[in-house]
């Protein structure tokens, strides 16, 4: 079945503003457009439960029954826990968070691996801790593709080696790592997996716990949602941990990893992502009951779109002289996120294509280490395409008439 872009693009109101008309949007990667339900949901807190929730009158008991909606059936769609799911005010706070709670738990000694393939949020947090006597190993990408090859990694693990973070796909590589492959890989050799799935989740909610990781990071305002990061922790790892969270919350595990109060109105709104995804189940006729199942239909949907969207994108660049994609060359193993290294800097060509309508960006994309390890020099960073479900393939079509006229 072919996802109905039409109804989709309905549920979106950005493509019904004016001042957009005309505008095709290439930088979601950077963020998407947020959805009818969640800024619906985002209204009526509002203007209906802006209260402090949980207290017996009605107003507050109703903002956080939203609240709790939100991580319930946030939860059931990533096939998770309910309590296994944290909210917080962005990734890389989450992971900051994360990694202080690793701090006390580890010992001078003991190591994590790296990627330099990752977003800085899922690095930087964690090499800092090599301040503390934490060995940091970095399992490196190839120079000439980006590719991650799982048998690198196993020769950096041993029994010192306690966690292992990489991204589910890379904001400048685009690859679609192999997460349960690597997954069993790290606990074979007892090691806890950290995901960054900030660049993947916008392209199809994942079953987390069929892929098997013990935590998962992404980010909702990069799923058409409000700005916040969604964090799952499973109950075996989470435990273990030290509470960062007050001490009287310790015994709560999505409390355990909060430790400011957390944004009452976008936790709620948050539960429009799951609406969006009902919505399109509905339409699209999908007959399964278990809500992880519903968003894999859905997954597949969005994913089959993005893949016959990417390919002339792909096929349209990668033999430029003047251009040297980033990643692989088939749609089908990667994101719609597309990162183009040109012979020239890259952010004034973004501001190029804006004269004919098309919203991308330029530069190093926090991605630093990841440019650094391809050759690709961070000052010029890189020209980044990056779209999703909701794009038509008429934008698909502006978009390259505009990088004709601009590389």
């Amino acid at each position: 079945m072919a996802l109905d872009i039409d109804f989709v693009r309905k549920q979106f109101p950005a493509f019904s503003e004016a001042s957009l008309h005309g505008q095709a949007f290439f930088e979601n990667a950077g963020g998407s457009y947020t959805c009818q339900p969640v800024i619906d949901r985002l209204t009526r807190f509002y203007t209906q439960r802006k209260v402090q929730p949980y207290a017996p009158y009605e107003a507050s008991r109703l903002a956080g029954a939203e609240m709790d909606e939100a991580r319930s059936r946030m939860a059931a769609i990533l096939g998770v826990e309910s309590d296994e799911l944290n909210f917080g005010p962005s990734t890389s706070q989450n992971t900051y968070v994360l990694a202080q709670a690793f701090r006390k738990w580890m010992r001078p000694g003991e190591a994590i691996v790296v990627t330099n393939q990752d977003h800085e949020a899922n690095t930087g947090p964690w090499r800092r801790l090599a301040e503390d006597g934490i060995e940091i190993r970095e399992w490196r990408i190839d120079p000439e593709t980006g590719h991650l090859t799982p048998e690198d990694l196993e020769n950096l693990l041993d029994e010192k080696v306690r966690l292992v973070c990489f991204p589910h796909s890379s904001n400048v590589v685009g690859e679609i790592n192999p997460v349960t492959e690597i997954t069993a890989i790290a606990h074979a050799a007892g090691a806890f997996v950290c995901v960054d799935g900030v660049s993947y989740a916008p392209h199809g909610f994942p079953n987390v716990g069929e892929l098997g990781p013990d935590i998962y990071l992404f980010s909702s305002y990069k799923t058409y949602g409000p700005h916040q990061g969604i964090m799952v922790i499973r109950r075996a790892l989470g435990q273990m941990l030290p509470n960062q969270g007050h001490y009287f919350n310790g015994d709560v595990l999505y409390k355990r990893f909060t430790p400011a109060g957390p944004d009452h109105a976008q936790i709620a709104a948050s539960a429009g992502m799951a609406d969006y995804v009902e919505l399109l189940a509905q339409h699209h006729g999908c007959t399964e009951t278990d809500p992880a199942a519903r968003a894999g239909f859905v997954h597949d949907l969005m994913r089959a779109h993005e893949v016959d969207l990417l390919q002339p994108l792909l096929d349209a660049v990668k033999d430029r002289n003047s251009v040297r994609l980033l990643g692989p060359a088939v749609a089908e193993t990667r994101a719609p996120t597309v990162a183009l290294a040109l012979t020239r800097p890259a952010e004034p060509v973004a501001a190029e294509l804006a004269k004919f309508g098309v919203m991308a960006g330029g530069g190093d994309f926090y991605a630093v280490r990841a440019l650094q390890g391809m050759g690709v020099d961070p000052q010029k960073g890189v020209l980044r395409v990056s779209f999703t479900h909701y794009t038509a393939r008429s934008e698909i079509d502006q978009l390259l008439q505009a990088l004709d006229r601009v590389l």
